[in-house]
């Protein structure tokens, strides 16, 4: 069960991000019901669970709403990844599981990623980074006044 709501999550968030507008629990009903029989009160339910989760926004029309993506699909992932991971005793060996199912093309993927990531540390004040101190970390061009983004 936990699973195929994983799933429905899923489908339903795939096609918010293809379809770039506001969508209605309607228009989603009727675009998985061209792959599976579902009840209108299931995708009103997964809507309003992605919307408490904070990845859909939603607004007020008329009778009903409207639900819009809050972050890209790969901030979405990303998230996904990182919960999955803090479920397990060991996140070593999740992770070594993890690289064993990926294929070359992911793998390379995860190399540049890392290369990427290394330029920006998460935490360029820790006392075993190379780059500690003020000013140390590479110039974003911001201030690090004013909201996070």
């Amino acid at each position: 069960m936990v699973r195929q709501l994983g799933e429905l999550e899923n489908a339903i968030m795939t096609r918010v991000w293809q379809w770039n507008r506001p969508v209605t629990v309607r228009e989603v009903l009727l675009d998985l019901r061209s792959e599976r029989e579902i009840a209108y009160t299931t995708v009103m339910t997964v809507l309003d669970k992605l919307h408490r989760k904070g990845w859909l926004r939603r607004e007020r029309v008329g009778r009903a709403y409207r639900y819009e993506p809050v972050s890209s699909r790969e901030a979405y992932t990303a998230a996904l990844m990182n919960d999955a991971w803090a479920t397990g005793d060991n996140p070593a060996a999740a992770l070594v599981h993890f690289f064993g199912l990926m294929s070359p093309e992911q793998r390379e993927a995860l190399r540049d990623a890392l290369r990427v990531a290394a330029l920006f540390p998460t935490d360029p004040a820790a006392p075993d980074s190379p780059e500690s101190g003020p000013g140390s970390g590479p110039d974003t061009g911001e201030t690090g006044s004013g909201p996070a983004r």
